[in-house]
């Protein structure tokens, strides 16, 4: 008998480590899984893209171009382009609409070498219809500094079309707007030094004091050195330690990849014109008493016609008014008591079970704030 308890006692231990290890694991797995590395939460100073911007032509055009009354700077491109090709039209009479005057955009990407391709939008900028079928002649791109860093030309190639007839037309996308791809030769590098900078910080994308701390931490402890150090919620500084020989780069390879766990501020995020909402996990509430109502009156108009009988000899056909008024005024509906620190979950189904909307949601959560109740800040975009 006692043996038998033993057995059993035995066996209940080792039933509760084993569960405990699955626990653990469950644990652990869950912790790597909100685990970030420091490159998707980083920018490393320096490393960064340029905006080009040009102005250019578009030819070849089924019709579907500028009206040269309507968009005088394209008419005057017209006679530019032509007198630098050795042919005068300034005095001519010109009414073609296969050509489309354009705003063209790119960017252009860290350490790009010269000869490199790139990808650019086309925009249309006066009146024209459509950009399907047309080419974009030799465009300078210039960057901010108004130096020209690349050069596009290429076909056109548009993601919408537009067709129209005597009576009605059909458009999909937006047709006077397009991307050629690999569209532009970068023609001027932008010198940057990466290699031989002994330090670099590293830009948060979102701030915040404990996300940079933990990022400091997290490269101390790998270099086994305090090469990092957090300057403000947006920043950590990052110098070379005494003895790295690899270099900046290989420093930056080295540390990119560790894992962190991110922080962030309790934010409620509210975009009003499409009545989306975007509440963050820490967001947490006192304890208050909630209750939603509405007066809605629906009015329906069905009008009758009445007319005389068949072959008669008096009377006319007129139209009845006949109206259906309803009014709803929400008295079915009860208060709510939500208590203190409830989990944003349990907030979204209280607000559920009251038969709330978007557009009432953004109402209650804005009057909560309003009330001191709501631990969070509200951001209305």
């Amino acid at each position: 008998m006692k043996t038998h308890l033993k057995r059993l006692h035995r066996l209940f231990l080792l039933t509760i480590l084993a569960t405990g290890m699955v626990e653990s694991a469950f644990i652990s797995s869950a912790q790597a899984d909100i685990t970030t590395r420091i490159k998707d939460i980083v920018e490393f100073e320096g490393v960064r893209d340029n905006m080009l911007v040009g102005y250019g032509l578009v030819v070849g055009l089924n019709g579907t171009g500028d009206s040269l009354n309507n968009s005088p700077f394209t008419q005057q491109s017209i006679i530019g382009m032509m007198e630098r090709l050795g042919i005068n039209v300034r005095d001519e009479s010109m009414n073609t609409k296969n050509i489309a005057a354009v705003m063209v955009t790119g960017l252009l990407p860290p350490f790009t070498n010269q000869g490199s391709h790139i990808d650019v939008t086309v925009s249309a900028l006066g009146d024209a219809k459509s950009l399907q079928g047309g080419t974009l002649l030799v465009t300078p791109l210039l960057g901010a500094d108004g130096l020209v860093y690349s050069v596009a030309q290429g076909p056109v190639s548009i993601a919408g079309f537009s067709a129209k007839g005597d009576a009605g037309s059909v458009t999909q996308n937006i047709p006077t707007t397009g991307r050629i791809s690999s569209g532009a030769i970068v023609e001027r590098e932008i010198p940057f030094a990466l290699a031989q900078m002994t330090s670099t910080r590293l830009s948060l994308r979102n701030p915040d004091f404990t996300t940079a701390r933990r990022i400091a931490g997290a490269i101390n402890d790998h270099l086994k050195f305090q090469a990092a150090s957090a300057q403000n919620p947006a920043s950590v500084e990052l110098k070379i330690p005494p003895g790295y020989k690899a270099g900046m780069v290989n420093l930056i390879t080295d540390i990119e990849r560790l894992a962190i766990q991110p922080d962030q501020m309790a934010r409620v995020v509210i975009d009003e014109r499409s009545g989306i909402i975007v509440m963050g996990r820490d967001v947490r509430i006192s304890t208050i008493a909630l209750a939603q109502g509405n007066l809605t009156i629906r009015i329906t108009e069905t009008p009758q016609v009445s007319q005389p009988q068949p072959f008669s000899q008096q009377g006319s056909t007129v139209l009845v008014p006949r109206s259906n008024i309803q009014i709803d005024d929400s008295g079915d509906k009860k208060i709510a008591l939500i208590p203190e620190g409830v989990s944003l979950q349990e907030l979204v189904s209280n607000l559920n079970a009251l038969g709330v909307g978007p557009r009432d949601i953004i109402t209650i959560l804005q009057s909560i704030k309003a009330s001191g109740a709501l631990q969070a800040d509200i951001q209305v975009m």
